[in-house]
């Protein structure tokens, strides 16, 4: 053995940064190995490289919002939760604002402010950090783990381990799925792994065409439909139409359930609607867009329908409605114009799946948690190993919740593995 350790923290994202401090509050002996060349670097890029610390929402609305298992993490929150987090970094002298929908941002509008802060509080107290050192093997002896060995051979002692190397996604921060082998090798389960907060992927004539390529949809709602004619989720705010789909907020979030759907029908396209006036009534678009053209009763429908839809939106509806966009309100066919108001609060669009699990935001899947201690986040298989972050197979929506997860469990997971490793000095 080259060296003795209390505790080897294995990733050094958000969970295994946080855990490093949690870890070495005590005065713990810690190491923190990360493969590569620096830390925190999906950190470094999220909130659109502005870094959405957490979410300001209530415990049980935050929960609602880690549709992934959230409930899980009912203990660790009460632990340390978004108002811990949020003071941890204002202790810090990071000064917080909050923005839409509970998101909570450096006022610096910077990213690294937060990683050079975390960093830096590691270092401070005590955690010796070895980046470009890719871990190989946690070995375990007798139901406990013993330390790590990395890829050059250099083996560390240690009566705890911490995993935190994240899930698949994001791959080029360092998110290559390592920490789901070693998690096996102890016994444990890996729930299957899928993409979500990815974009959407659809094959309509429309999307191949082009045709909407790079529309931008401000306050809609998209509605996933089950095989049964069912909502199964609706999601309401911005979306954009890409050259191969959907993608955006409300596109994301909308995404696992479009693998879930397609997991359960055997891989067959999923029905997504696209509602324009959220807060109206079919009859209600169908009176007002009718009493636009009363307005003006000798002006073409696709003039007047410009204020109705985006532009380039326009001849699919009035296609798919069965409308001439030439015609005037004497000539309008009721049934038509029901049929468009219809559009407008139920346009579909049939998605044929997701962008790789690669190029998702966030993992779906991962360590079983029925064989994680929620209160501890030690595994319940292998005394001394504790898993925190993206592994598990927790996954909320983007806006603060991912990380916030991140955040919680590995403070948690690092004053558990302080605390395993006294007690098992103690007992030597």
């Amino acid at each position: 053995m080259e060296d003795n350790y209390n505790i080897v923290i294995i990733g050094g994202g958000s969970a295994g940064l946080m855990a490093g401090i949690a870890a070495s509050r005590s005065g713990a002996s810690v190491l923190l190995l990360d493969k590569g060349d620096k830390l925190g670097r999906k950190l470094g890029i999220s909130g659109g490289g502005r870094c959405n610390v957490t979410n300001a929402k209530e415990t049980d609305e935050l929960i609602r919002h880690i549709p992934g298992n959230g409930r899980f993490l009912y203990s660790a929150l009460s632990v340390f939760g978004n108002r811990d987090i949020a003071a941890f970094f204002e202790g810090m002298g990071i000064r917080l604002k909050e923005e839409d929908n509970g998101r909570m941002f450096p006022v610096s509008d910077k990213a690294k402010t937060v990683v050079d802060a975390l960093v830096r509080k590691v270092r401070e107290q005590g955690v010796r950090i070895e980046t470009h050192a890719p871990v190989a093997e946690v070995l375990y002896d007798s139901g406990s783990v013993t330390g790590v060995r990395l890829g050059d051979g250099r083996v560390f002692a240690a009566p705890s381990v911490i995993v935190a190397v994240g899930g698949k996604s994001v791959p080029h921060t360092g998110s290559t799925g390592d920490g789901y082998a070693w998690a096996e090798q102890a016994g444990h389960t890996i729930s299957e792994l899928f993409p979500t907060e990815v974009p959407l992927t659809s094959s309509e004539p429309f999307i191949r065409s082009r045709e909407l390529q790079g529309l931008s949809m401000r306050d809609v709602m998209l509605t996933v439909w089950g095989d049964k004619g069912k909502p199964l989720v609706s999601h309401r705010g911005d979306m954009i139409f890409t050259h191969f789909g959907l993608s955006g907020p409300i596109a994301l979030r909308c995404s696992q359930f479009v693998v879930k759907q397609r997991k359960k029908t055997g891989g067959g396209p999923v029905r997504l609607t696209l509602d324009l006036y959220p807060d109206k009534s079919v009859a209600e678009v169908y009176d007002d867009t009718y009493a636009l053209t009363k307005a003006e009763p000798k002006k073409a429908v696709k003039n007047l329908l410009k204020s109705v839809a985006a532009e380039r939106l326009l001849p699919l509806l009035l296609e798919r409605a069965g409308l001439d966009g030439d015609t005037t309100h004497a000539n309008i066919p009721k049934q038509a114009w029901q049929s468009l108001a219809g559009l407008l609060k139920a346009f579909p669009v049939d998605v044929d799946g997701t962008l790789s699990i690669e190029e998702a935001f966030v993992t779906g899947g991962g360590v079983s948690l029925k064989e994680i201690d929620p209160k501890t986040m030690q595994s319940k298989l292998m005394q001394g190993l504790f898993f925190a972050g993206e592994v598990l197979d927790i996954h909320g929506y983007t806006g603060g919740y991912n990380i916030t997860a991140a955040f919680s469990t590995g403070y948690v997971a690092g004053l558990n593995a302080a605390m395993h490793a006294e007690e098992a000095a103690g007992a030597r």
